[in-house]
């Protein structure tokens, strides 16, 4: 364990502890934008510069480990001239388009302007233009709002393992983005969207529907038995998009499935109450009734179905599967079950099929 002081409190961390993570032990906020606790400490952005008793300069904080008898003064007017001064640095080859910028009010870097009151640049001159161009369904990216936080190109290489973007060119020409300047073709997992500070990479998915006022609902991913928690963003009885909090199980990170996957919520073709195919004779005698539904709204555009209760299903399924058991044999019977089950249920399902049909004819897709 370390000893030390920040802003006249003590305080006692871990060896190799940053002196961020021990002011955030203290409840002192220090301010930062390419700063994430699960990620390796970059430094780049240069707003946790903080002084050091017996350093000549200020240090940062993200990148600094605590040691034995440090003094660390986190706030002073000079501390604070020098993180403004790099703030309107940032600001002056980023967008002042906030009005119609999909972050606006969940943006760090506007957040920070906020806080430091800056109304106008001092600093002017040339901007990074880049053109917009993206040929995949999930992801945007619009570059010109890039901050170089590196926290993308953490994420996907020491989260997800894929390494799918990283830093290119040098000075003002650096950029993130794919081998060559391709077009981004990755697993789409969405990381890199959910770290980053500012809106520099959206999802295309939940563009220009609402931004803030959402009534937001947690539960469970549906795609796997993983069980991740996820937040559902809902504004007018629709899901616009999906989130994770850091503060759950699975540490705020999902897959492309959990936080891409939704659009089946509101399908056309979700089934919501069981459905029995109408037999030729019954499909005869049930015309005009109002549970018919449509073979253009049913799963199986060849096949008639009509609605039936849970009861009524389970009861059709239980006499069905004992005539073919007793006709075929046991092993004329399959069973698929779903990915989007729970572990607990779809092992239900096996023994279900195992001990009580009789047969190993069990198979289940998690395809996206």
């Amino acid at each position: 364990m370390v000893n030390l002081t920040i802003d006249g409190k003590k305080v006692r961390v871990r060896k190799l502890s940053t002196l961020l993570d021990a002011a955030g032990k203290l409840d002192i906020p220090i301010p930062t934008l390419c700063h994430h606790p699960a990620l390796s400490p970059f430094g780049g952005c240069r707003l946790c510069l903080v002084e050091v008793n017996g350093s000549p300069k200020p240090v940062a904080a993200c990148t600094t480990f605590a040691k034995e008898g440090m003094e660390v003064v986190t706030s002073n007017p000079r501390l604070e001239k020098m993180r403004r001064t790099t703030l309107e640095l940032i600001l002056s080859d980023h967008p002042q388009d906030c009005m119609v910028c999909e972050r606006a009010g969940d943006c760090k870097l506007q957040e920070l302007a906020y806080f430091y009151g800056i109304r106008e640049n001092r600093f002017k001159g040339e901007r990074r233009i880049y053109e917009k161009k993206d040929g995949n369904p999930f992801l945007v990216r619009d570059m010109e709002k890039c901050i170089l936080c590196g926290k993308c190109v953490r994420i996907c290489d020491e989260i997800q393992g894929v390494g799918a973007i990283d830093f290119a060119y040098r000075g003002m020409k650096t950029k993130i983005c794919p081998p060559f300047e391709r077009d981004l073709d990755c697993e789409f997992c969405g990381q890199c969207v959910s770290v980053c500070p500012t809106g520099a990479l959206t999802g295309r998915m939940w563009a220009n529907k609402g931004r803030q006022n959402f009534k937001e609902v947690d539960t469970i991913c549906p795609y796997c038995g993983c069980g991740c928690n996820i937040t559902l963003h809902i504004w007018r009885n629709k899901v616009r998009r999906v989130s994770s909090r850091e503060d759950t199980p699975n540490e705020g990170w999902l897959c492309a499935k959990g936080r891409f996957g939704y659009s089946f919520i509101n399908h056309r073709h979700r089934l919501k109450k069981p459905l029995i195919r109408i037999a030729p004779k019954e499909k005869d005698e049930g015309r005009g009734r109002k549970e018919e539904i449509n073979p253009s709204s049913a799963p199986r555009p060849s096949a008639i179905f009509r609605e039936a209760s849970w009861d009524e299903a389970l009861d059709y399924i239980a006499v069905r599967l004992k005539e073919v058991k007793e006709k075929h044999g046991q092993d004329a019977i399959g069973g698929l079950s779903s990915a989007r089950c729970t572990n607990e249920e779809n092992y239900l399902f096996q023994k279900f099929m195992r001990a009580v049909i009789g047969t190993n004819n069990i198979d289940h897709c998690a395809r996206y």
